[in-house]
């Protein structure tokens, strides 16, 4: 790679996936000059602070399943896949599991067709009748199910934050140079970009940028003249206390208007709001109307053990949402094809971050997908205004 004046890779964005890219690309190539731009090393309102932190291999499309198959084995060998970098944490998988849950018979087919396709990638899907949900799930209402998707193994939660630690604290071993700074604008000069304008340090030139700005990936695309659908989605997310309902071993389970799932002896769950929109990138605001309002109507109808429920706490979350198709739009853009996209993941980003990180090192390194084939994740798509849309999204 031809080295210039200053980096040969900005990432702008500092949490998971950006530290992820960081730690692959000089696993891969010790050599390299990475600088990595995060606004706020405390992460107080990034999307990956403020995730539910769960995998799942149910996906709806293949590249999804596939890419989950990397990432579970990834995560639960967390430690050891980063060399045994000393201060990497054990994650606390905990493979609970998820469930969903379908009130109709077109719904039960999909989840037949959508669980062959996982098992032939490896998953360990399976389809229940109510009467299986209700033998294995003896807590839940299951009379107006037609069936739900069970992950038998592979599927569950772990330590988001350690995630982005670990990934941080290895790259950083690795020579990553990690710097609190606020990204502006792009340097331009015959279709690529030439640097990285910083409100501190003012310009820093590379020959490549990585957009990994979350919920902003928007906006560093249109400093070069690029227009992206991803924005910001705000997610209300409540933790409860169910005196009457104490399942430490459910799993996460989603219904027709909301998901569910333990934690240390207490409960998460969240809602997609009806109105569903954008909202401002610093719009934390709790829409805690969601919970009495359209929640706890359908979790008690769901598991009648939640009679008695208090919420213990709150916080809002950012959903990059891909409005094309809630997939994520990965690699070089065409029009500026120094300028690599780890963008618009929706929702499961976290979980996604091994693989999404090996893979975009794999192609700034080498010009292509290699370990996995991530071309229909890619800008094309988009570009054609052709969605490659991914069903599953919670």
């Amino acid at each position: 790679m031809v080295k210039s004046d200053g980096y040969d890779i900005v990432v702008v964005g500092g949490a998971v996936m950006g530290a992820s890219v960081a730690w692959w690309l000089l696993q891969m190539e010790p050599r390299l000059r990475v600088l990595i731009v995060e606004r706020d090393p405390s992460f107080a309102r990034a999307s990956t602070a403020l995730s539910v932190a769960s995998i799942r291999q149910q996906f709806t499309t293949a590249v999804n399943v596939e890419i989950s198959r990397f990432g579970i084995d990834f995560i639960r060998n967390f430690a050891a896949r980063l060399d045994g970098q000393g201060g990497v944490p054990d994650l606390g998988l905990r493979e609970n599991g998820y469930l969903f849950l379908t009130q109709t018979t077109e719904g039960r087919a999909l989840l037949e067709q959508v669980a062959a396709m996982q098992r032939d990638h490896g998953a360990a899907t399976e389809v229940l009748a109510p009467a299986d949900l209700q033998a294995r799930f003896p807590w839940l209402h299951v009379d107006d199910l037609a069936a739900g998707s069970f992950g038998a193994r592979d599927e569950g939660w772990f330590d988001n934050m350690g995630l982005l630690g670990g990934f941080r604290t290895a790259a950083r071993a690795k020579g990553a140079v990690f710097v609190q700074d606020t990204a502006t604008g792009l340097v331009m000069a015959g279709g690529r970009v030439t640097g990285v304008q910083l409100q501190q340090r003012g310009h820093v030139p590379c020959n490549i940028v990585v957009n990994a700005a979350g919920t902003r990936a928007a906006e560093v695309c249109r400093w070069a003249g690029i227009d992206l659908p991803v924005e910001p989605r705000k997610r209300t997310v409540f933790v409860i206390d169910a005196p009457n309902a104490r399942h430490p071993d459910a799993p996460l389970l989603i219904d027709a208007g909301f998901y569910l799932r333990p934690e240390q002896g207490q409960w998460i769950t969240a809602t997609v709001p009806q109105d569903d929109g954008p909202c401002a990138a610093d719009d934390f605001e709790p829409d805690l109307h969601l919970f009495e309002e359209v929640i706890w109507e359908q979790l008690y109808h769901r598991a009648p053990g939640f009679d008695a429920v208090k919420v213990v706490r709150h916080w809002v979350g950012h959903y990059a949402y891909n409005t094309l198709d809630q997939n994520a739009i990965l690699g070089p853009h065409p029009a500026v094809p120094n300028l690599f996209l780890m963008n618009g993941f929706s929702g499961h980003g976290l979980q996604q971050a091994p693989a999404i990180g090996r893979g975009l090192a794999e192609h700034i390194l080498t010009g292509g997908w290699q370990s996995l084939d991530l071309s229909d994740l890619s800008v094309k798509r988009v570009l054609e205004g052709k969605p490659f849309r991914e069903r599953a999204i919670v």
